[in-house]
C-alpha cells in the first residue's frame, strides 16, 4: 500500500523507499528473532532490511527471513504489470547464502511436473517433459522467460520446440510462481535471474508443491575466483531443498500493479483494495486474501504514511538508495 502511492510516477528509490519503511516498521512487530538472508544489500549500501539485521520484535522462534519489498521497481515506477511485494520466512539456517554469485541459471514448474525436469538436460527436452508431464502437447506448452539478450539461445531452442513464450521484463519471483499456480496459462520459468529471487522463489515452490532447480552464474571471472574460494561447486545443481530445507517455510506477496498472479493496489473514495496470496509449507495452504482498506481510519493509528504527500516528504529528507 505504502508503494501503491508511487506507480508510474517514474521514480523506483521513492517507491522501492517507501515500500521498505513501511515492510520494517510492520515486520518489527511480529514475534520472532529474524535475521536478514535476502535483503536490500550489505549494511553500507543499505539503511534498512540490510543483508543480517535482526528484525522482529525479539521473542518466539529463530527465523530467516527473506525480503524483496518491491520484486519489480521497474515495472512498479512505470505503472507495467506484475510489481509485487514480498516477504519469506523459514527456520533459522535454511535458507541458501546467496552472496557468492549474484546470478543463477533457472528452471521452475508447478507440481504435475516437479519429478520431470532436469536443467542438465537442453531446453527441449525440458519442454517435452513438461508437456507430457501435464498431458498436454508441446505446442499447449508456455515458457515464461525474462527478456534479456542473454537468453537468445534459450528463445530459439524454445520456439523450435512449437512452445510459446511469455515475456516478462521484470520480476521473475511473479513468473516462477505463476508456473507453479493454476489458471496463469504458464507451464514453466527458465533463464538467467538473481540469486536472491531464485531463494524466495524456491519458498513459494516449496509451499505449492512445486520444484526449482538451479546454477550459479558467474557474470565475470572475478565473480567466478570468488565463488570458488568460498567452496562452491558451480556444476553442483541446486533443487528446491538446497535453496530453501526444512518444512516450515512461510511466504507471502502483494500485488503493487495488476499481474498475471495478483491484482494491483487499487485506490476508492477513502480507501484502497488489495490482493495477497500467502503460502506455508508444513500445511500445504494456499490463501489467496481479498482486502479493502480504510485509510481514514488507518490513518488515526497506522505508523505507515500511505498518503502519497507526506510519503514524498518523508522519502525527500532519506538518503538516495543505491
Amino acid at each position: 500500500m505504502a508503494a501503491g502511492r508511487w506507480v508510474g510516477r517514474g521514480d523506483k528509490n521513492g517507491g522501492d523507499q517507501a515500500a521498505v519503511d513501511a515492510m520494517r516498521k510492520l515486520i518489527s512487530s511480529v514475534s520472532m528473532r529474524g535475521v536478514v538472508v535476502i535483503g536490500e544489500g550489505e549494511k553500507d549500501e543499505a539503511p534498512m532490511l540490510y543483508n543480517g539485521e535482526e528484525v522482529g520484535d525479539g521473542n518466539g522462534p529463530e527465523c530467516d527471513v527473506a525480503v524483496d519489498p518491491i520484486d519489480g521497481t521497474t515495472l512498479m515506477s512505470k505503472g507495467m504489470p506484475n510489481a509485487l511485494a514480498v516477504l519469506a520466512v523459514a527456520e533459522r539456517g535454511a535458507m541458501f547464502d546467496p552472496s557468492a554469485v549474484f546470478y543463477m541459471e533457472k528452471l521452475a514448474v508447478g507440481p504435475e511436473a516437479a519429478a520431470a525436469i532436469d536443467i542438465t538436460a537442453p531446453i527441449a527436452e525440458n519442454v517435452r517433459q513438461v508437456a507430457k508431464a501435464r498431458s498436454i502437447d508441446v505446442a499447449d506448452v508456455t515458457v515464461c522467460i525474462l527478456d534479456r539478450p542473454r537468453h537468445d539461445k534459450v528463445i530459439r531452442e524454445v520456439r523450435q520446440t512449437g512452445a510459446r513464450i511469455h515475456f516478462i521484463s521484470d520480476g521473475d519471483v511473479a513468473g516462477a510462481i505463476s508456473a507453479a499456480r493454476p489458471g496463469t496459462g504458464v507451464d514453466l520459468l527458465v533463464g538467467i535471474g538473481g540469486t536472491p529471487e531464485g531463494i524466495i522463489a524456491a519458498s513459494a515452490l516449496k509451499c505449492m508443491g512445486g520444484a526449482i532447480q538451479a546454477r550459479l552464474w558467474p557474470r565475470d571471472d572475478v565473480e567466478r575466483a570468488k565463488a570458488i574460494d568460498a567452496g562452491h561447486d558451480l556444476d553442483r545443481v541446486l533443487e528446491t531443498d538446497d535453496l530453501v530445507s526444512g518444512d516450515n517455510v512461510f511466504f507471502c506477496a502483494t500485488g503493487v500493479t495488476d499481474g498475471d498472479l495478483l491484482r494491483g493496489v487499487h485506490y476508492t473514495p477513502g480507501g484502497c483494495t488489495t490482493q495477497s496470496i500467502v503460502m506455508r509449507s508444513k500445511s500445504g495452504t494456499v490463501r489467496m486474501i481479498d482486502g479493502y482498506h480504510r485509510l481514514t481510519k488507518l490513518r488515526a493509528y497506522s505508523s505507515v504514511n500511505y498518503d502519497i504527500e507526506h510519503a514524498a516528504e518523508a522519502t525527500s529528507v532519506m538518503p538516495p538508495r543505491p
